[in-house]
């Protein structure tokens, strides 16, 4: 039974521009549900889009799994005045309904989970034709006419005793192929629902919301961590092993400054059974050799969703996040930094990553920073 994920992105965005590319605790919006669903037990995922930015940016960055597709959709599918149905039925068609399940994902939900995805795919396998993910909240609700909706306002109930409300949070849609095909809707038939964390039930149309939902990310990623033995230190490159600045020559070329205390922390490192790994969001030939000098054999360069390059590696290594040490210095670090058993930033990062890292460093980017996380890990691990 063939599983496909839909994740519908359009360029316009009147709320807040550009919304579904800009950055949330360091990574593109949609990147957060993309992410889960590329974990979950989805097999493919199609990105529907017409930004050509988007489509350019998946080929380049998820070429680790072979799950995830990039579409352009039409012009005429991605204007503010058409429903979410006009573009489910036209890529539907476009691919010739080669699916048996359909799952519908919004970048606008990034609370979304894996679990809550498998939920929804799950519950088609009960004789349901659909699924949903709703919210139960505990709020009282009122008619335009002062008339109250779900409750009596006389025998006002204490919210233990409330049962409350249950309310689409529009982040998970599932349907069978013969479901949609006859109503032409995401969801139709015998519907089950799905229930998620209230949190879940922000939406992101303004600059606060925006941030309530940045918070409640972050809050999330470090509520799921217990310290445990490192195995295996993370390193970003720029502003950690350099200090940050690139060096042009009149040619056109440039350099970079590493120093070489960090190489002989590494070695020591790695006689204590850590595994050291390089993760760096730009491209360069410098940062290759210099990683071969230091012998570390896992390099990834132009990694721009680092987190779900990070969700990749553990599992292919069978490790938990918990056993992982992350040194960043920057934004697009911030996710690995908040989710992380240990996570370490040099004493002159950025500020917002400073705020959420386990451990400022006593040393600046390129003057001993990866030497001074070295001699951390080695000392934490002792108590192990």
């Amino acid at each position: 039974m063939k599983k496909i994920g839909f994740l519908p992105l359009r360029k316009g965005s009147k709320g807040i521009k550009n919304k579904n590319k800009r950055k949330m605790v360091g990574r593109p919006l949609f990147t957060w549900v993309l992410g889960e669903a590329i974990f979950s037990d989805l097999d493919e995922i199609y990105v529907y889009t017409d930004d050509q930015d988007i489509i350019d940016f998946i080929n380049k960055e998820y070429h680790w799994s072979n799950k995830v597709k990039a579409l352009l959709r039409s012009a005429e599918s991605a204007t503010d005045h058409v429903s979410t149905e006009v573009a489910i039925l036209e890529f539907a068609k476009s691919i010739n309904y080669d699916f048996d399940i359909f799952c519908l994902l919004q970048a606008t939900s990034p609370l979304t989970t894996k679990e809550n995805i498998n939920a929804c795919l799950n519950k088609l396998d009960d004789n349901y034709d659909s699924a949903l993910t709703v919210v139960n909240t505990h709020r009282f609700t009122w008619n335009n006419n002062g008339t109250p909706v779900n409750y009596d306002v006389t025998k006002r109930p204490r919210r233990q005793d409330f049962d409350g409300l249950l309310v689409e949070n529009g982040a998970v849609y599932s349907t069978t192929k013969l479901a949609l095909q006859k109503s032409k809707n995401r969801i139709s038939g015998n519907i089950a629902l799905i229930k998620m964390s209230e949190d879940s039930l922000c939406e992101i149309d303004s600059e606060t919301d925006w941030t309530i939902v940045e918070q409640l990310l972050i809050n999330r990623q470090k509520r799921g961590r217990i310290p445990s033995k490192i195995t295996h230190l993370i390193l970003d490159v720029d502003g950690v092993f350099t200090d940050g600045t690139i060096t042009y020559t009149k040619d056109g070329e440039h350099t970079k400054n590493f120093d070489m205390r960090d190489g002989m922390g590494l070695e020591i490192l790695r006689q204590f059974g850590v595994e050291v790994i390089a993760m760096t969001s730009e491209q360069s030939d410098l940062v290759v050799k210099r990683m071969q000098k230091l012998k570390i054999e896992n390099v990834y360069l132009g990694v721009k969703d680092k987190y779900s390059l990070l969700q990749n590696f553990i599992q292919n290594q069978n490790i938990s996040l918990n056993n992982v040490a992350y040194l960043g210095d920057d934004v697009n670090d911030l996710t690995n930094i908040c989710s992380v058993g240990w996570s370490l930033t040099p004493k002159n990062a950025i500020d917002i990553v400073k705020l959420h890292a386990d451990v400022v460093l006593s040393k600046n980017s390129g003057a001993g920073a990866v030497r001074d996380a070295c001699e951390f890990v080695i000392n934490y691990n002792k108590r192990f």
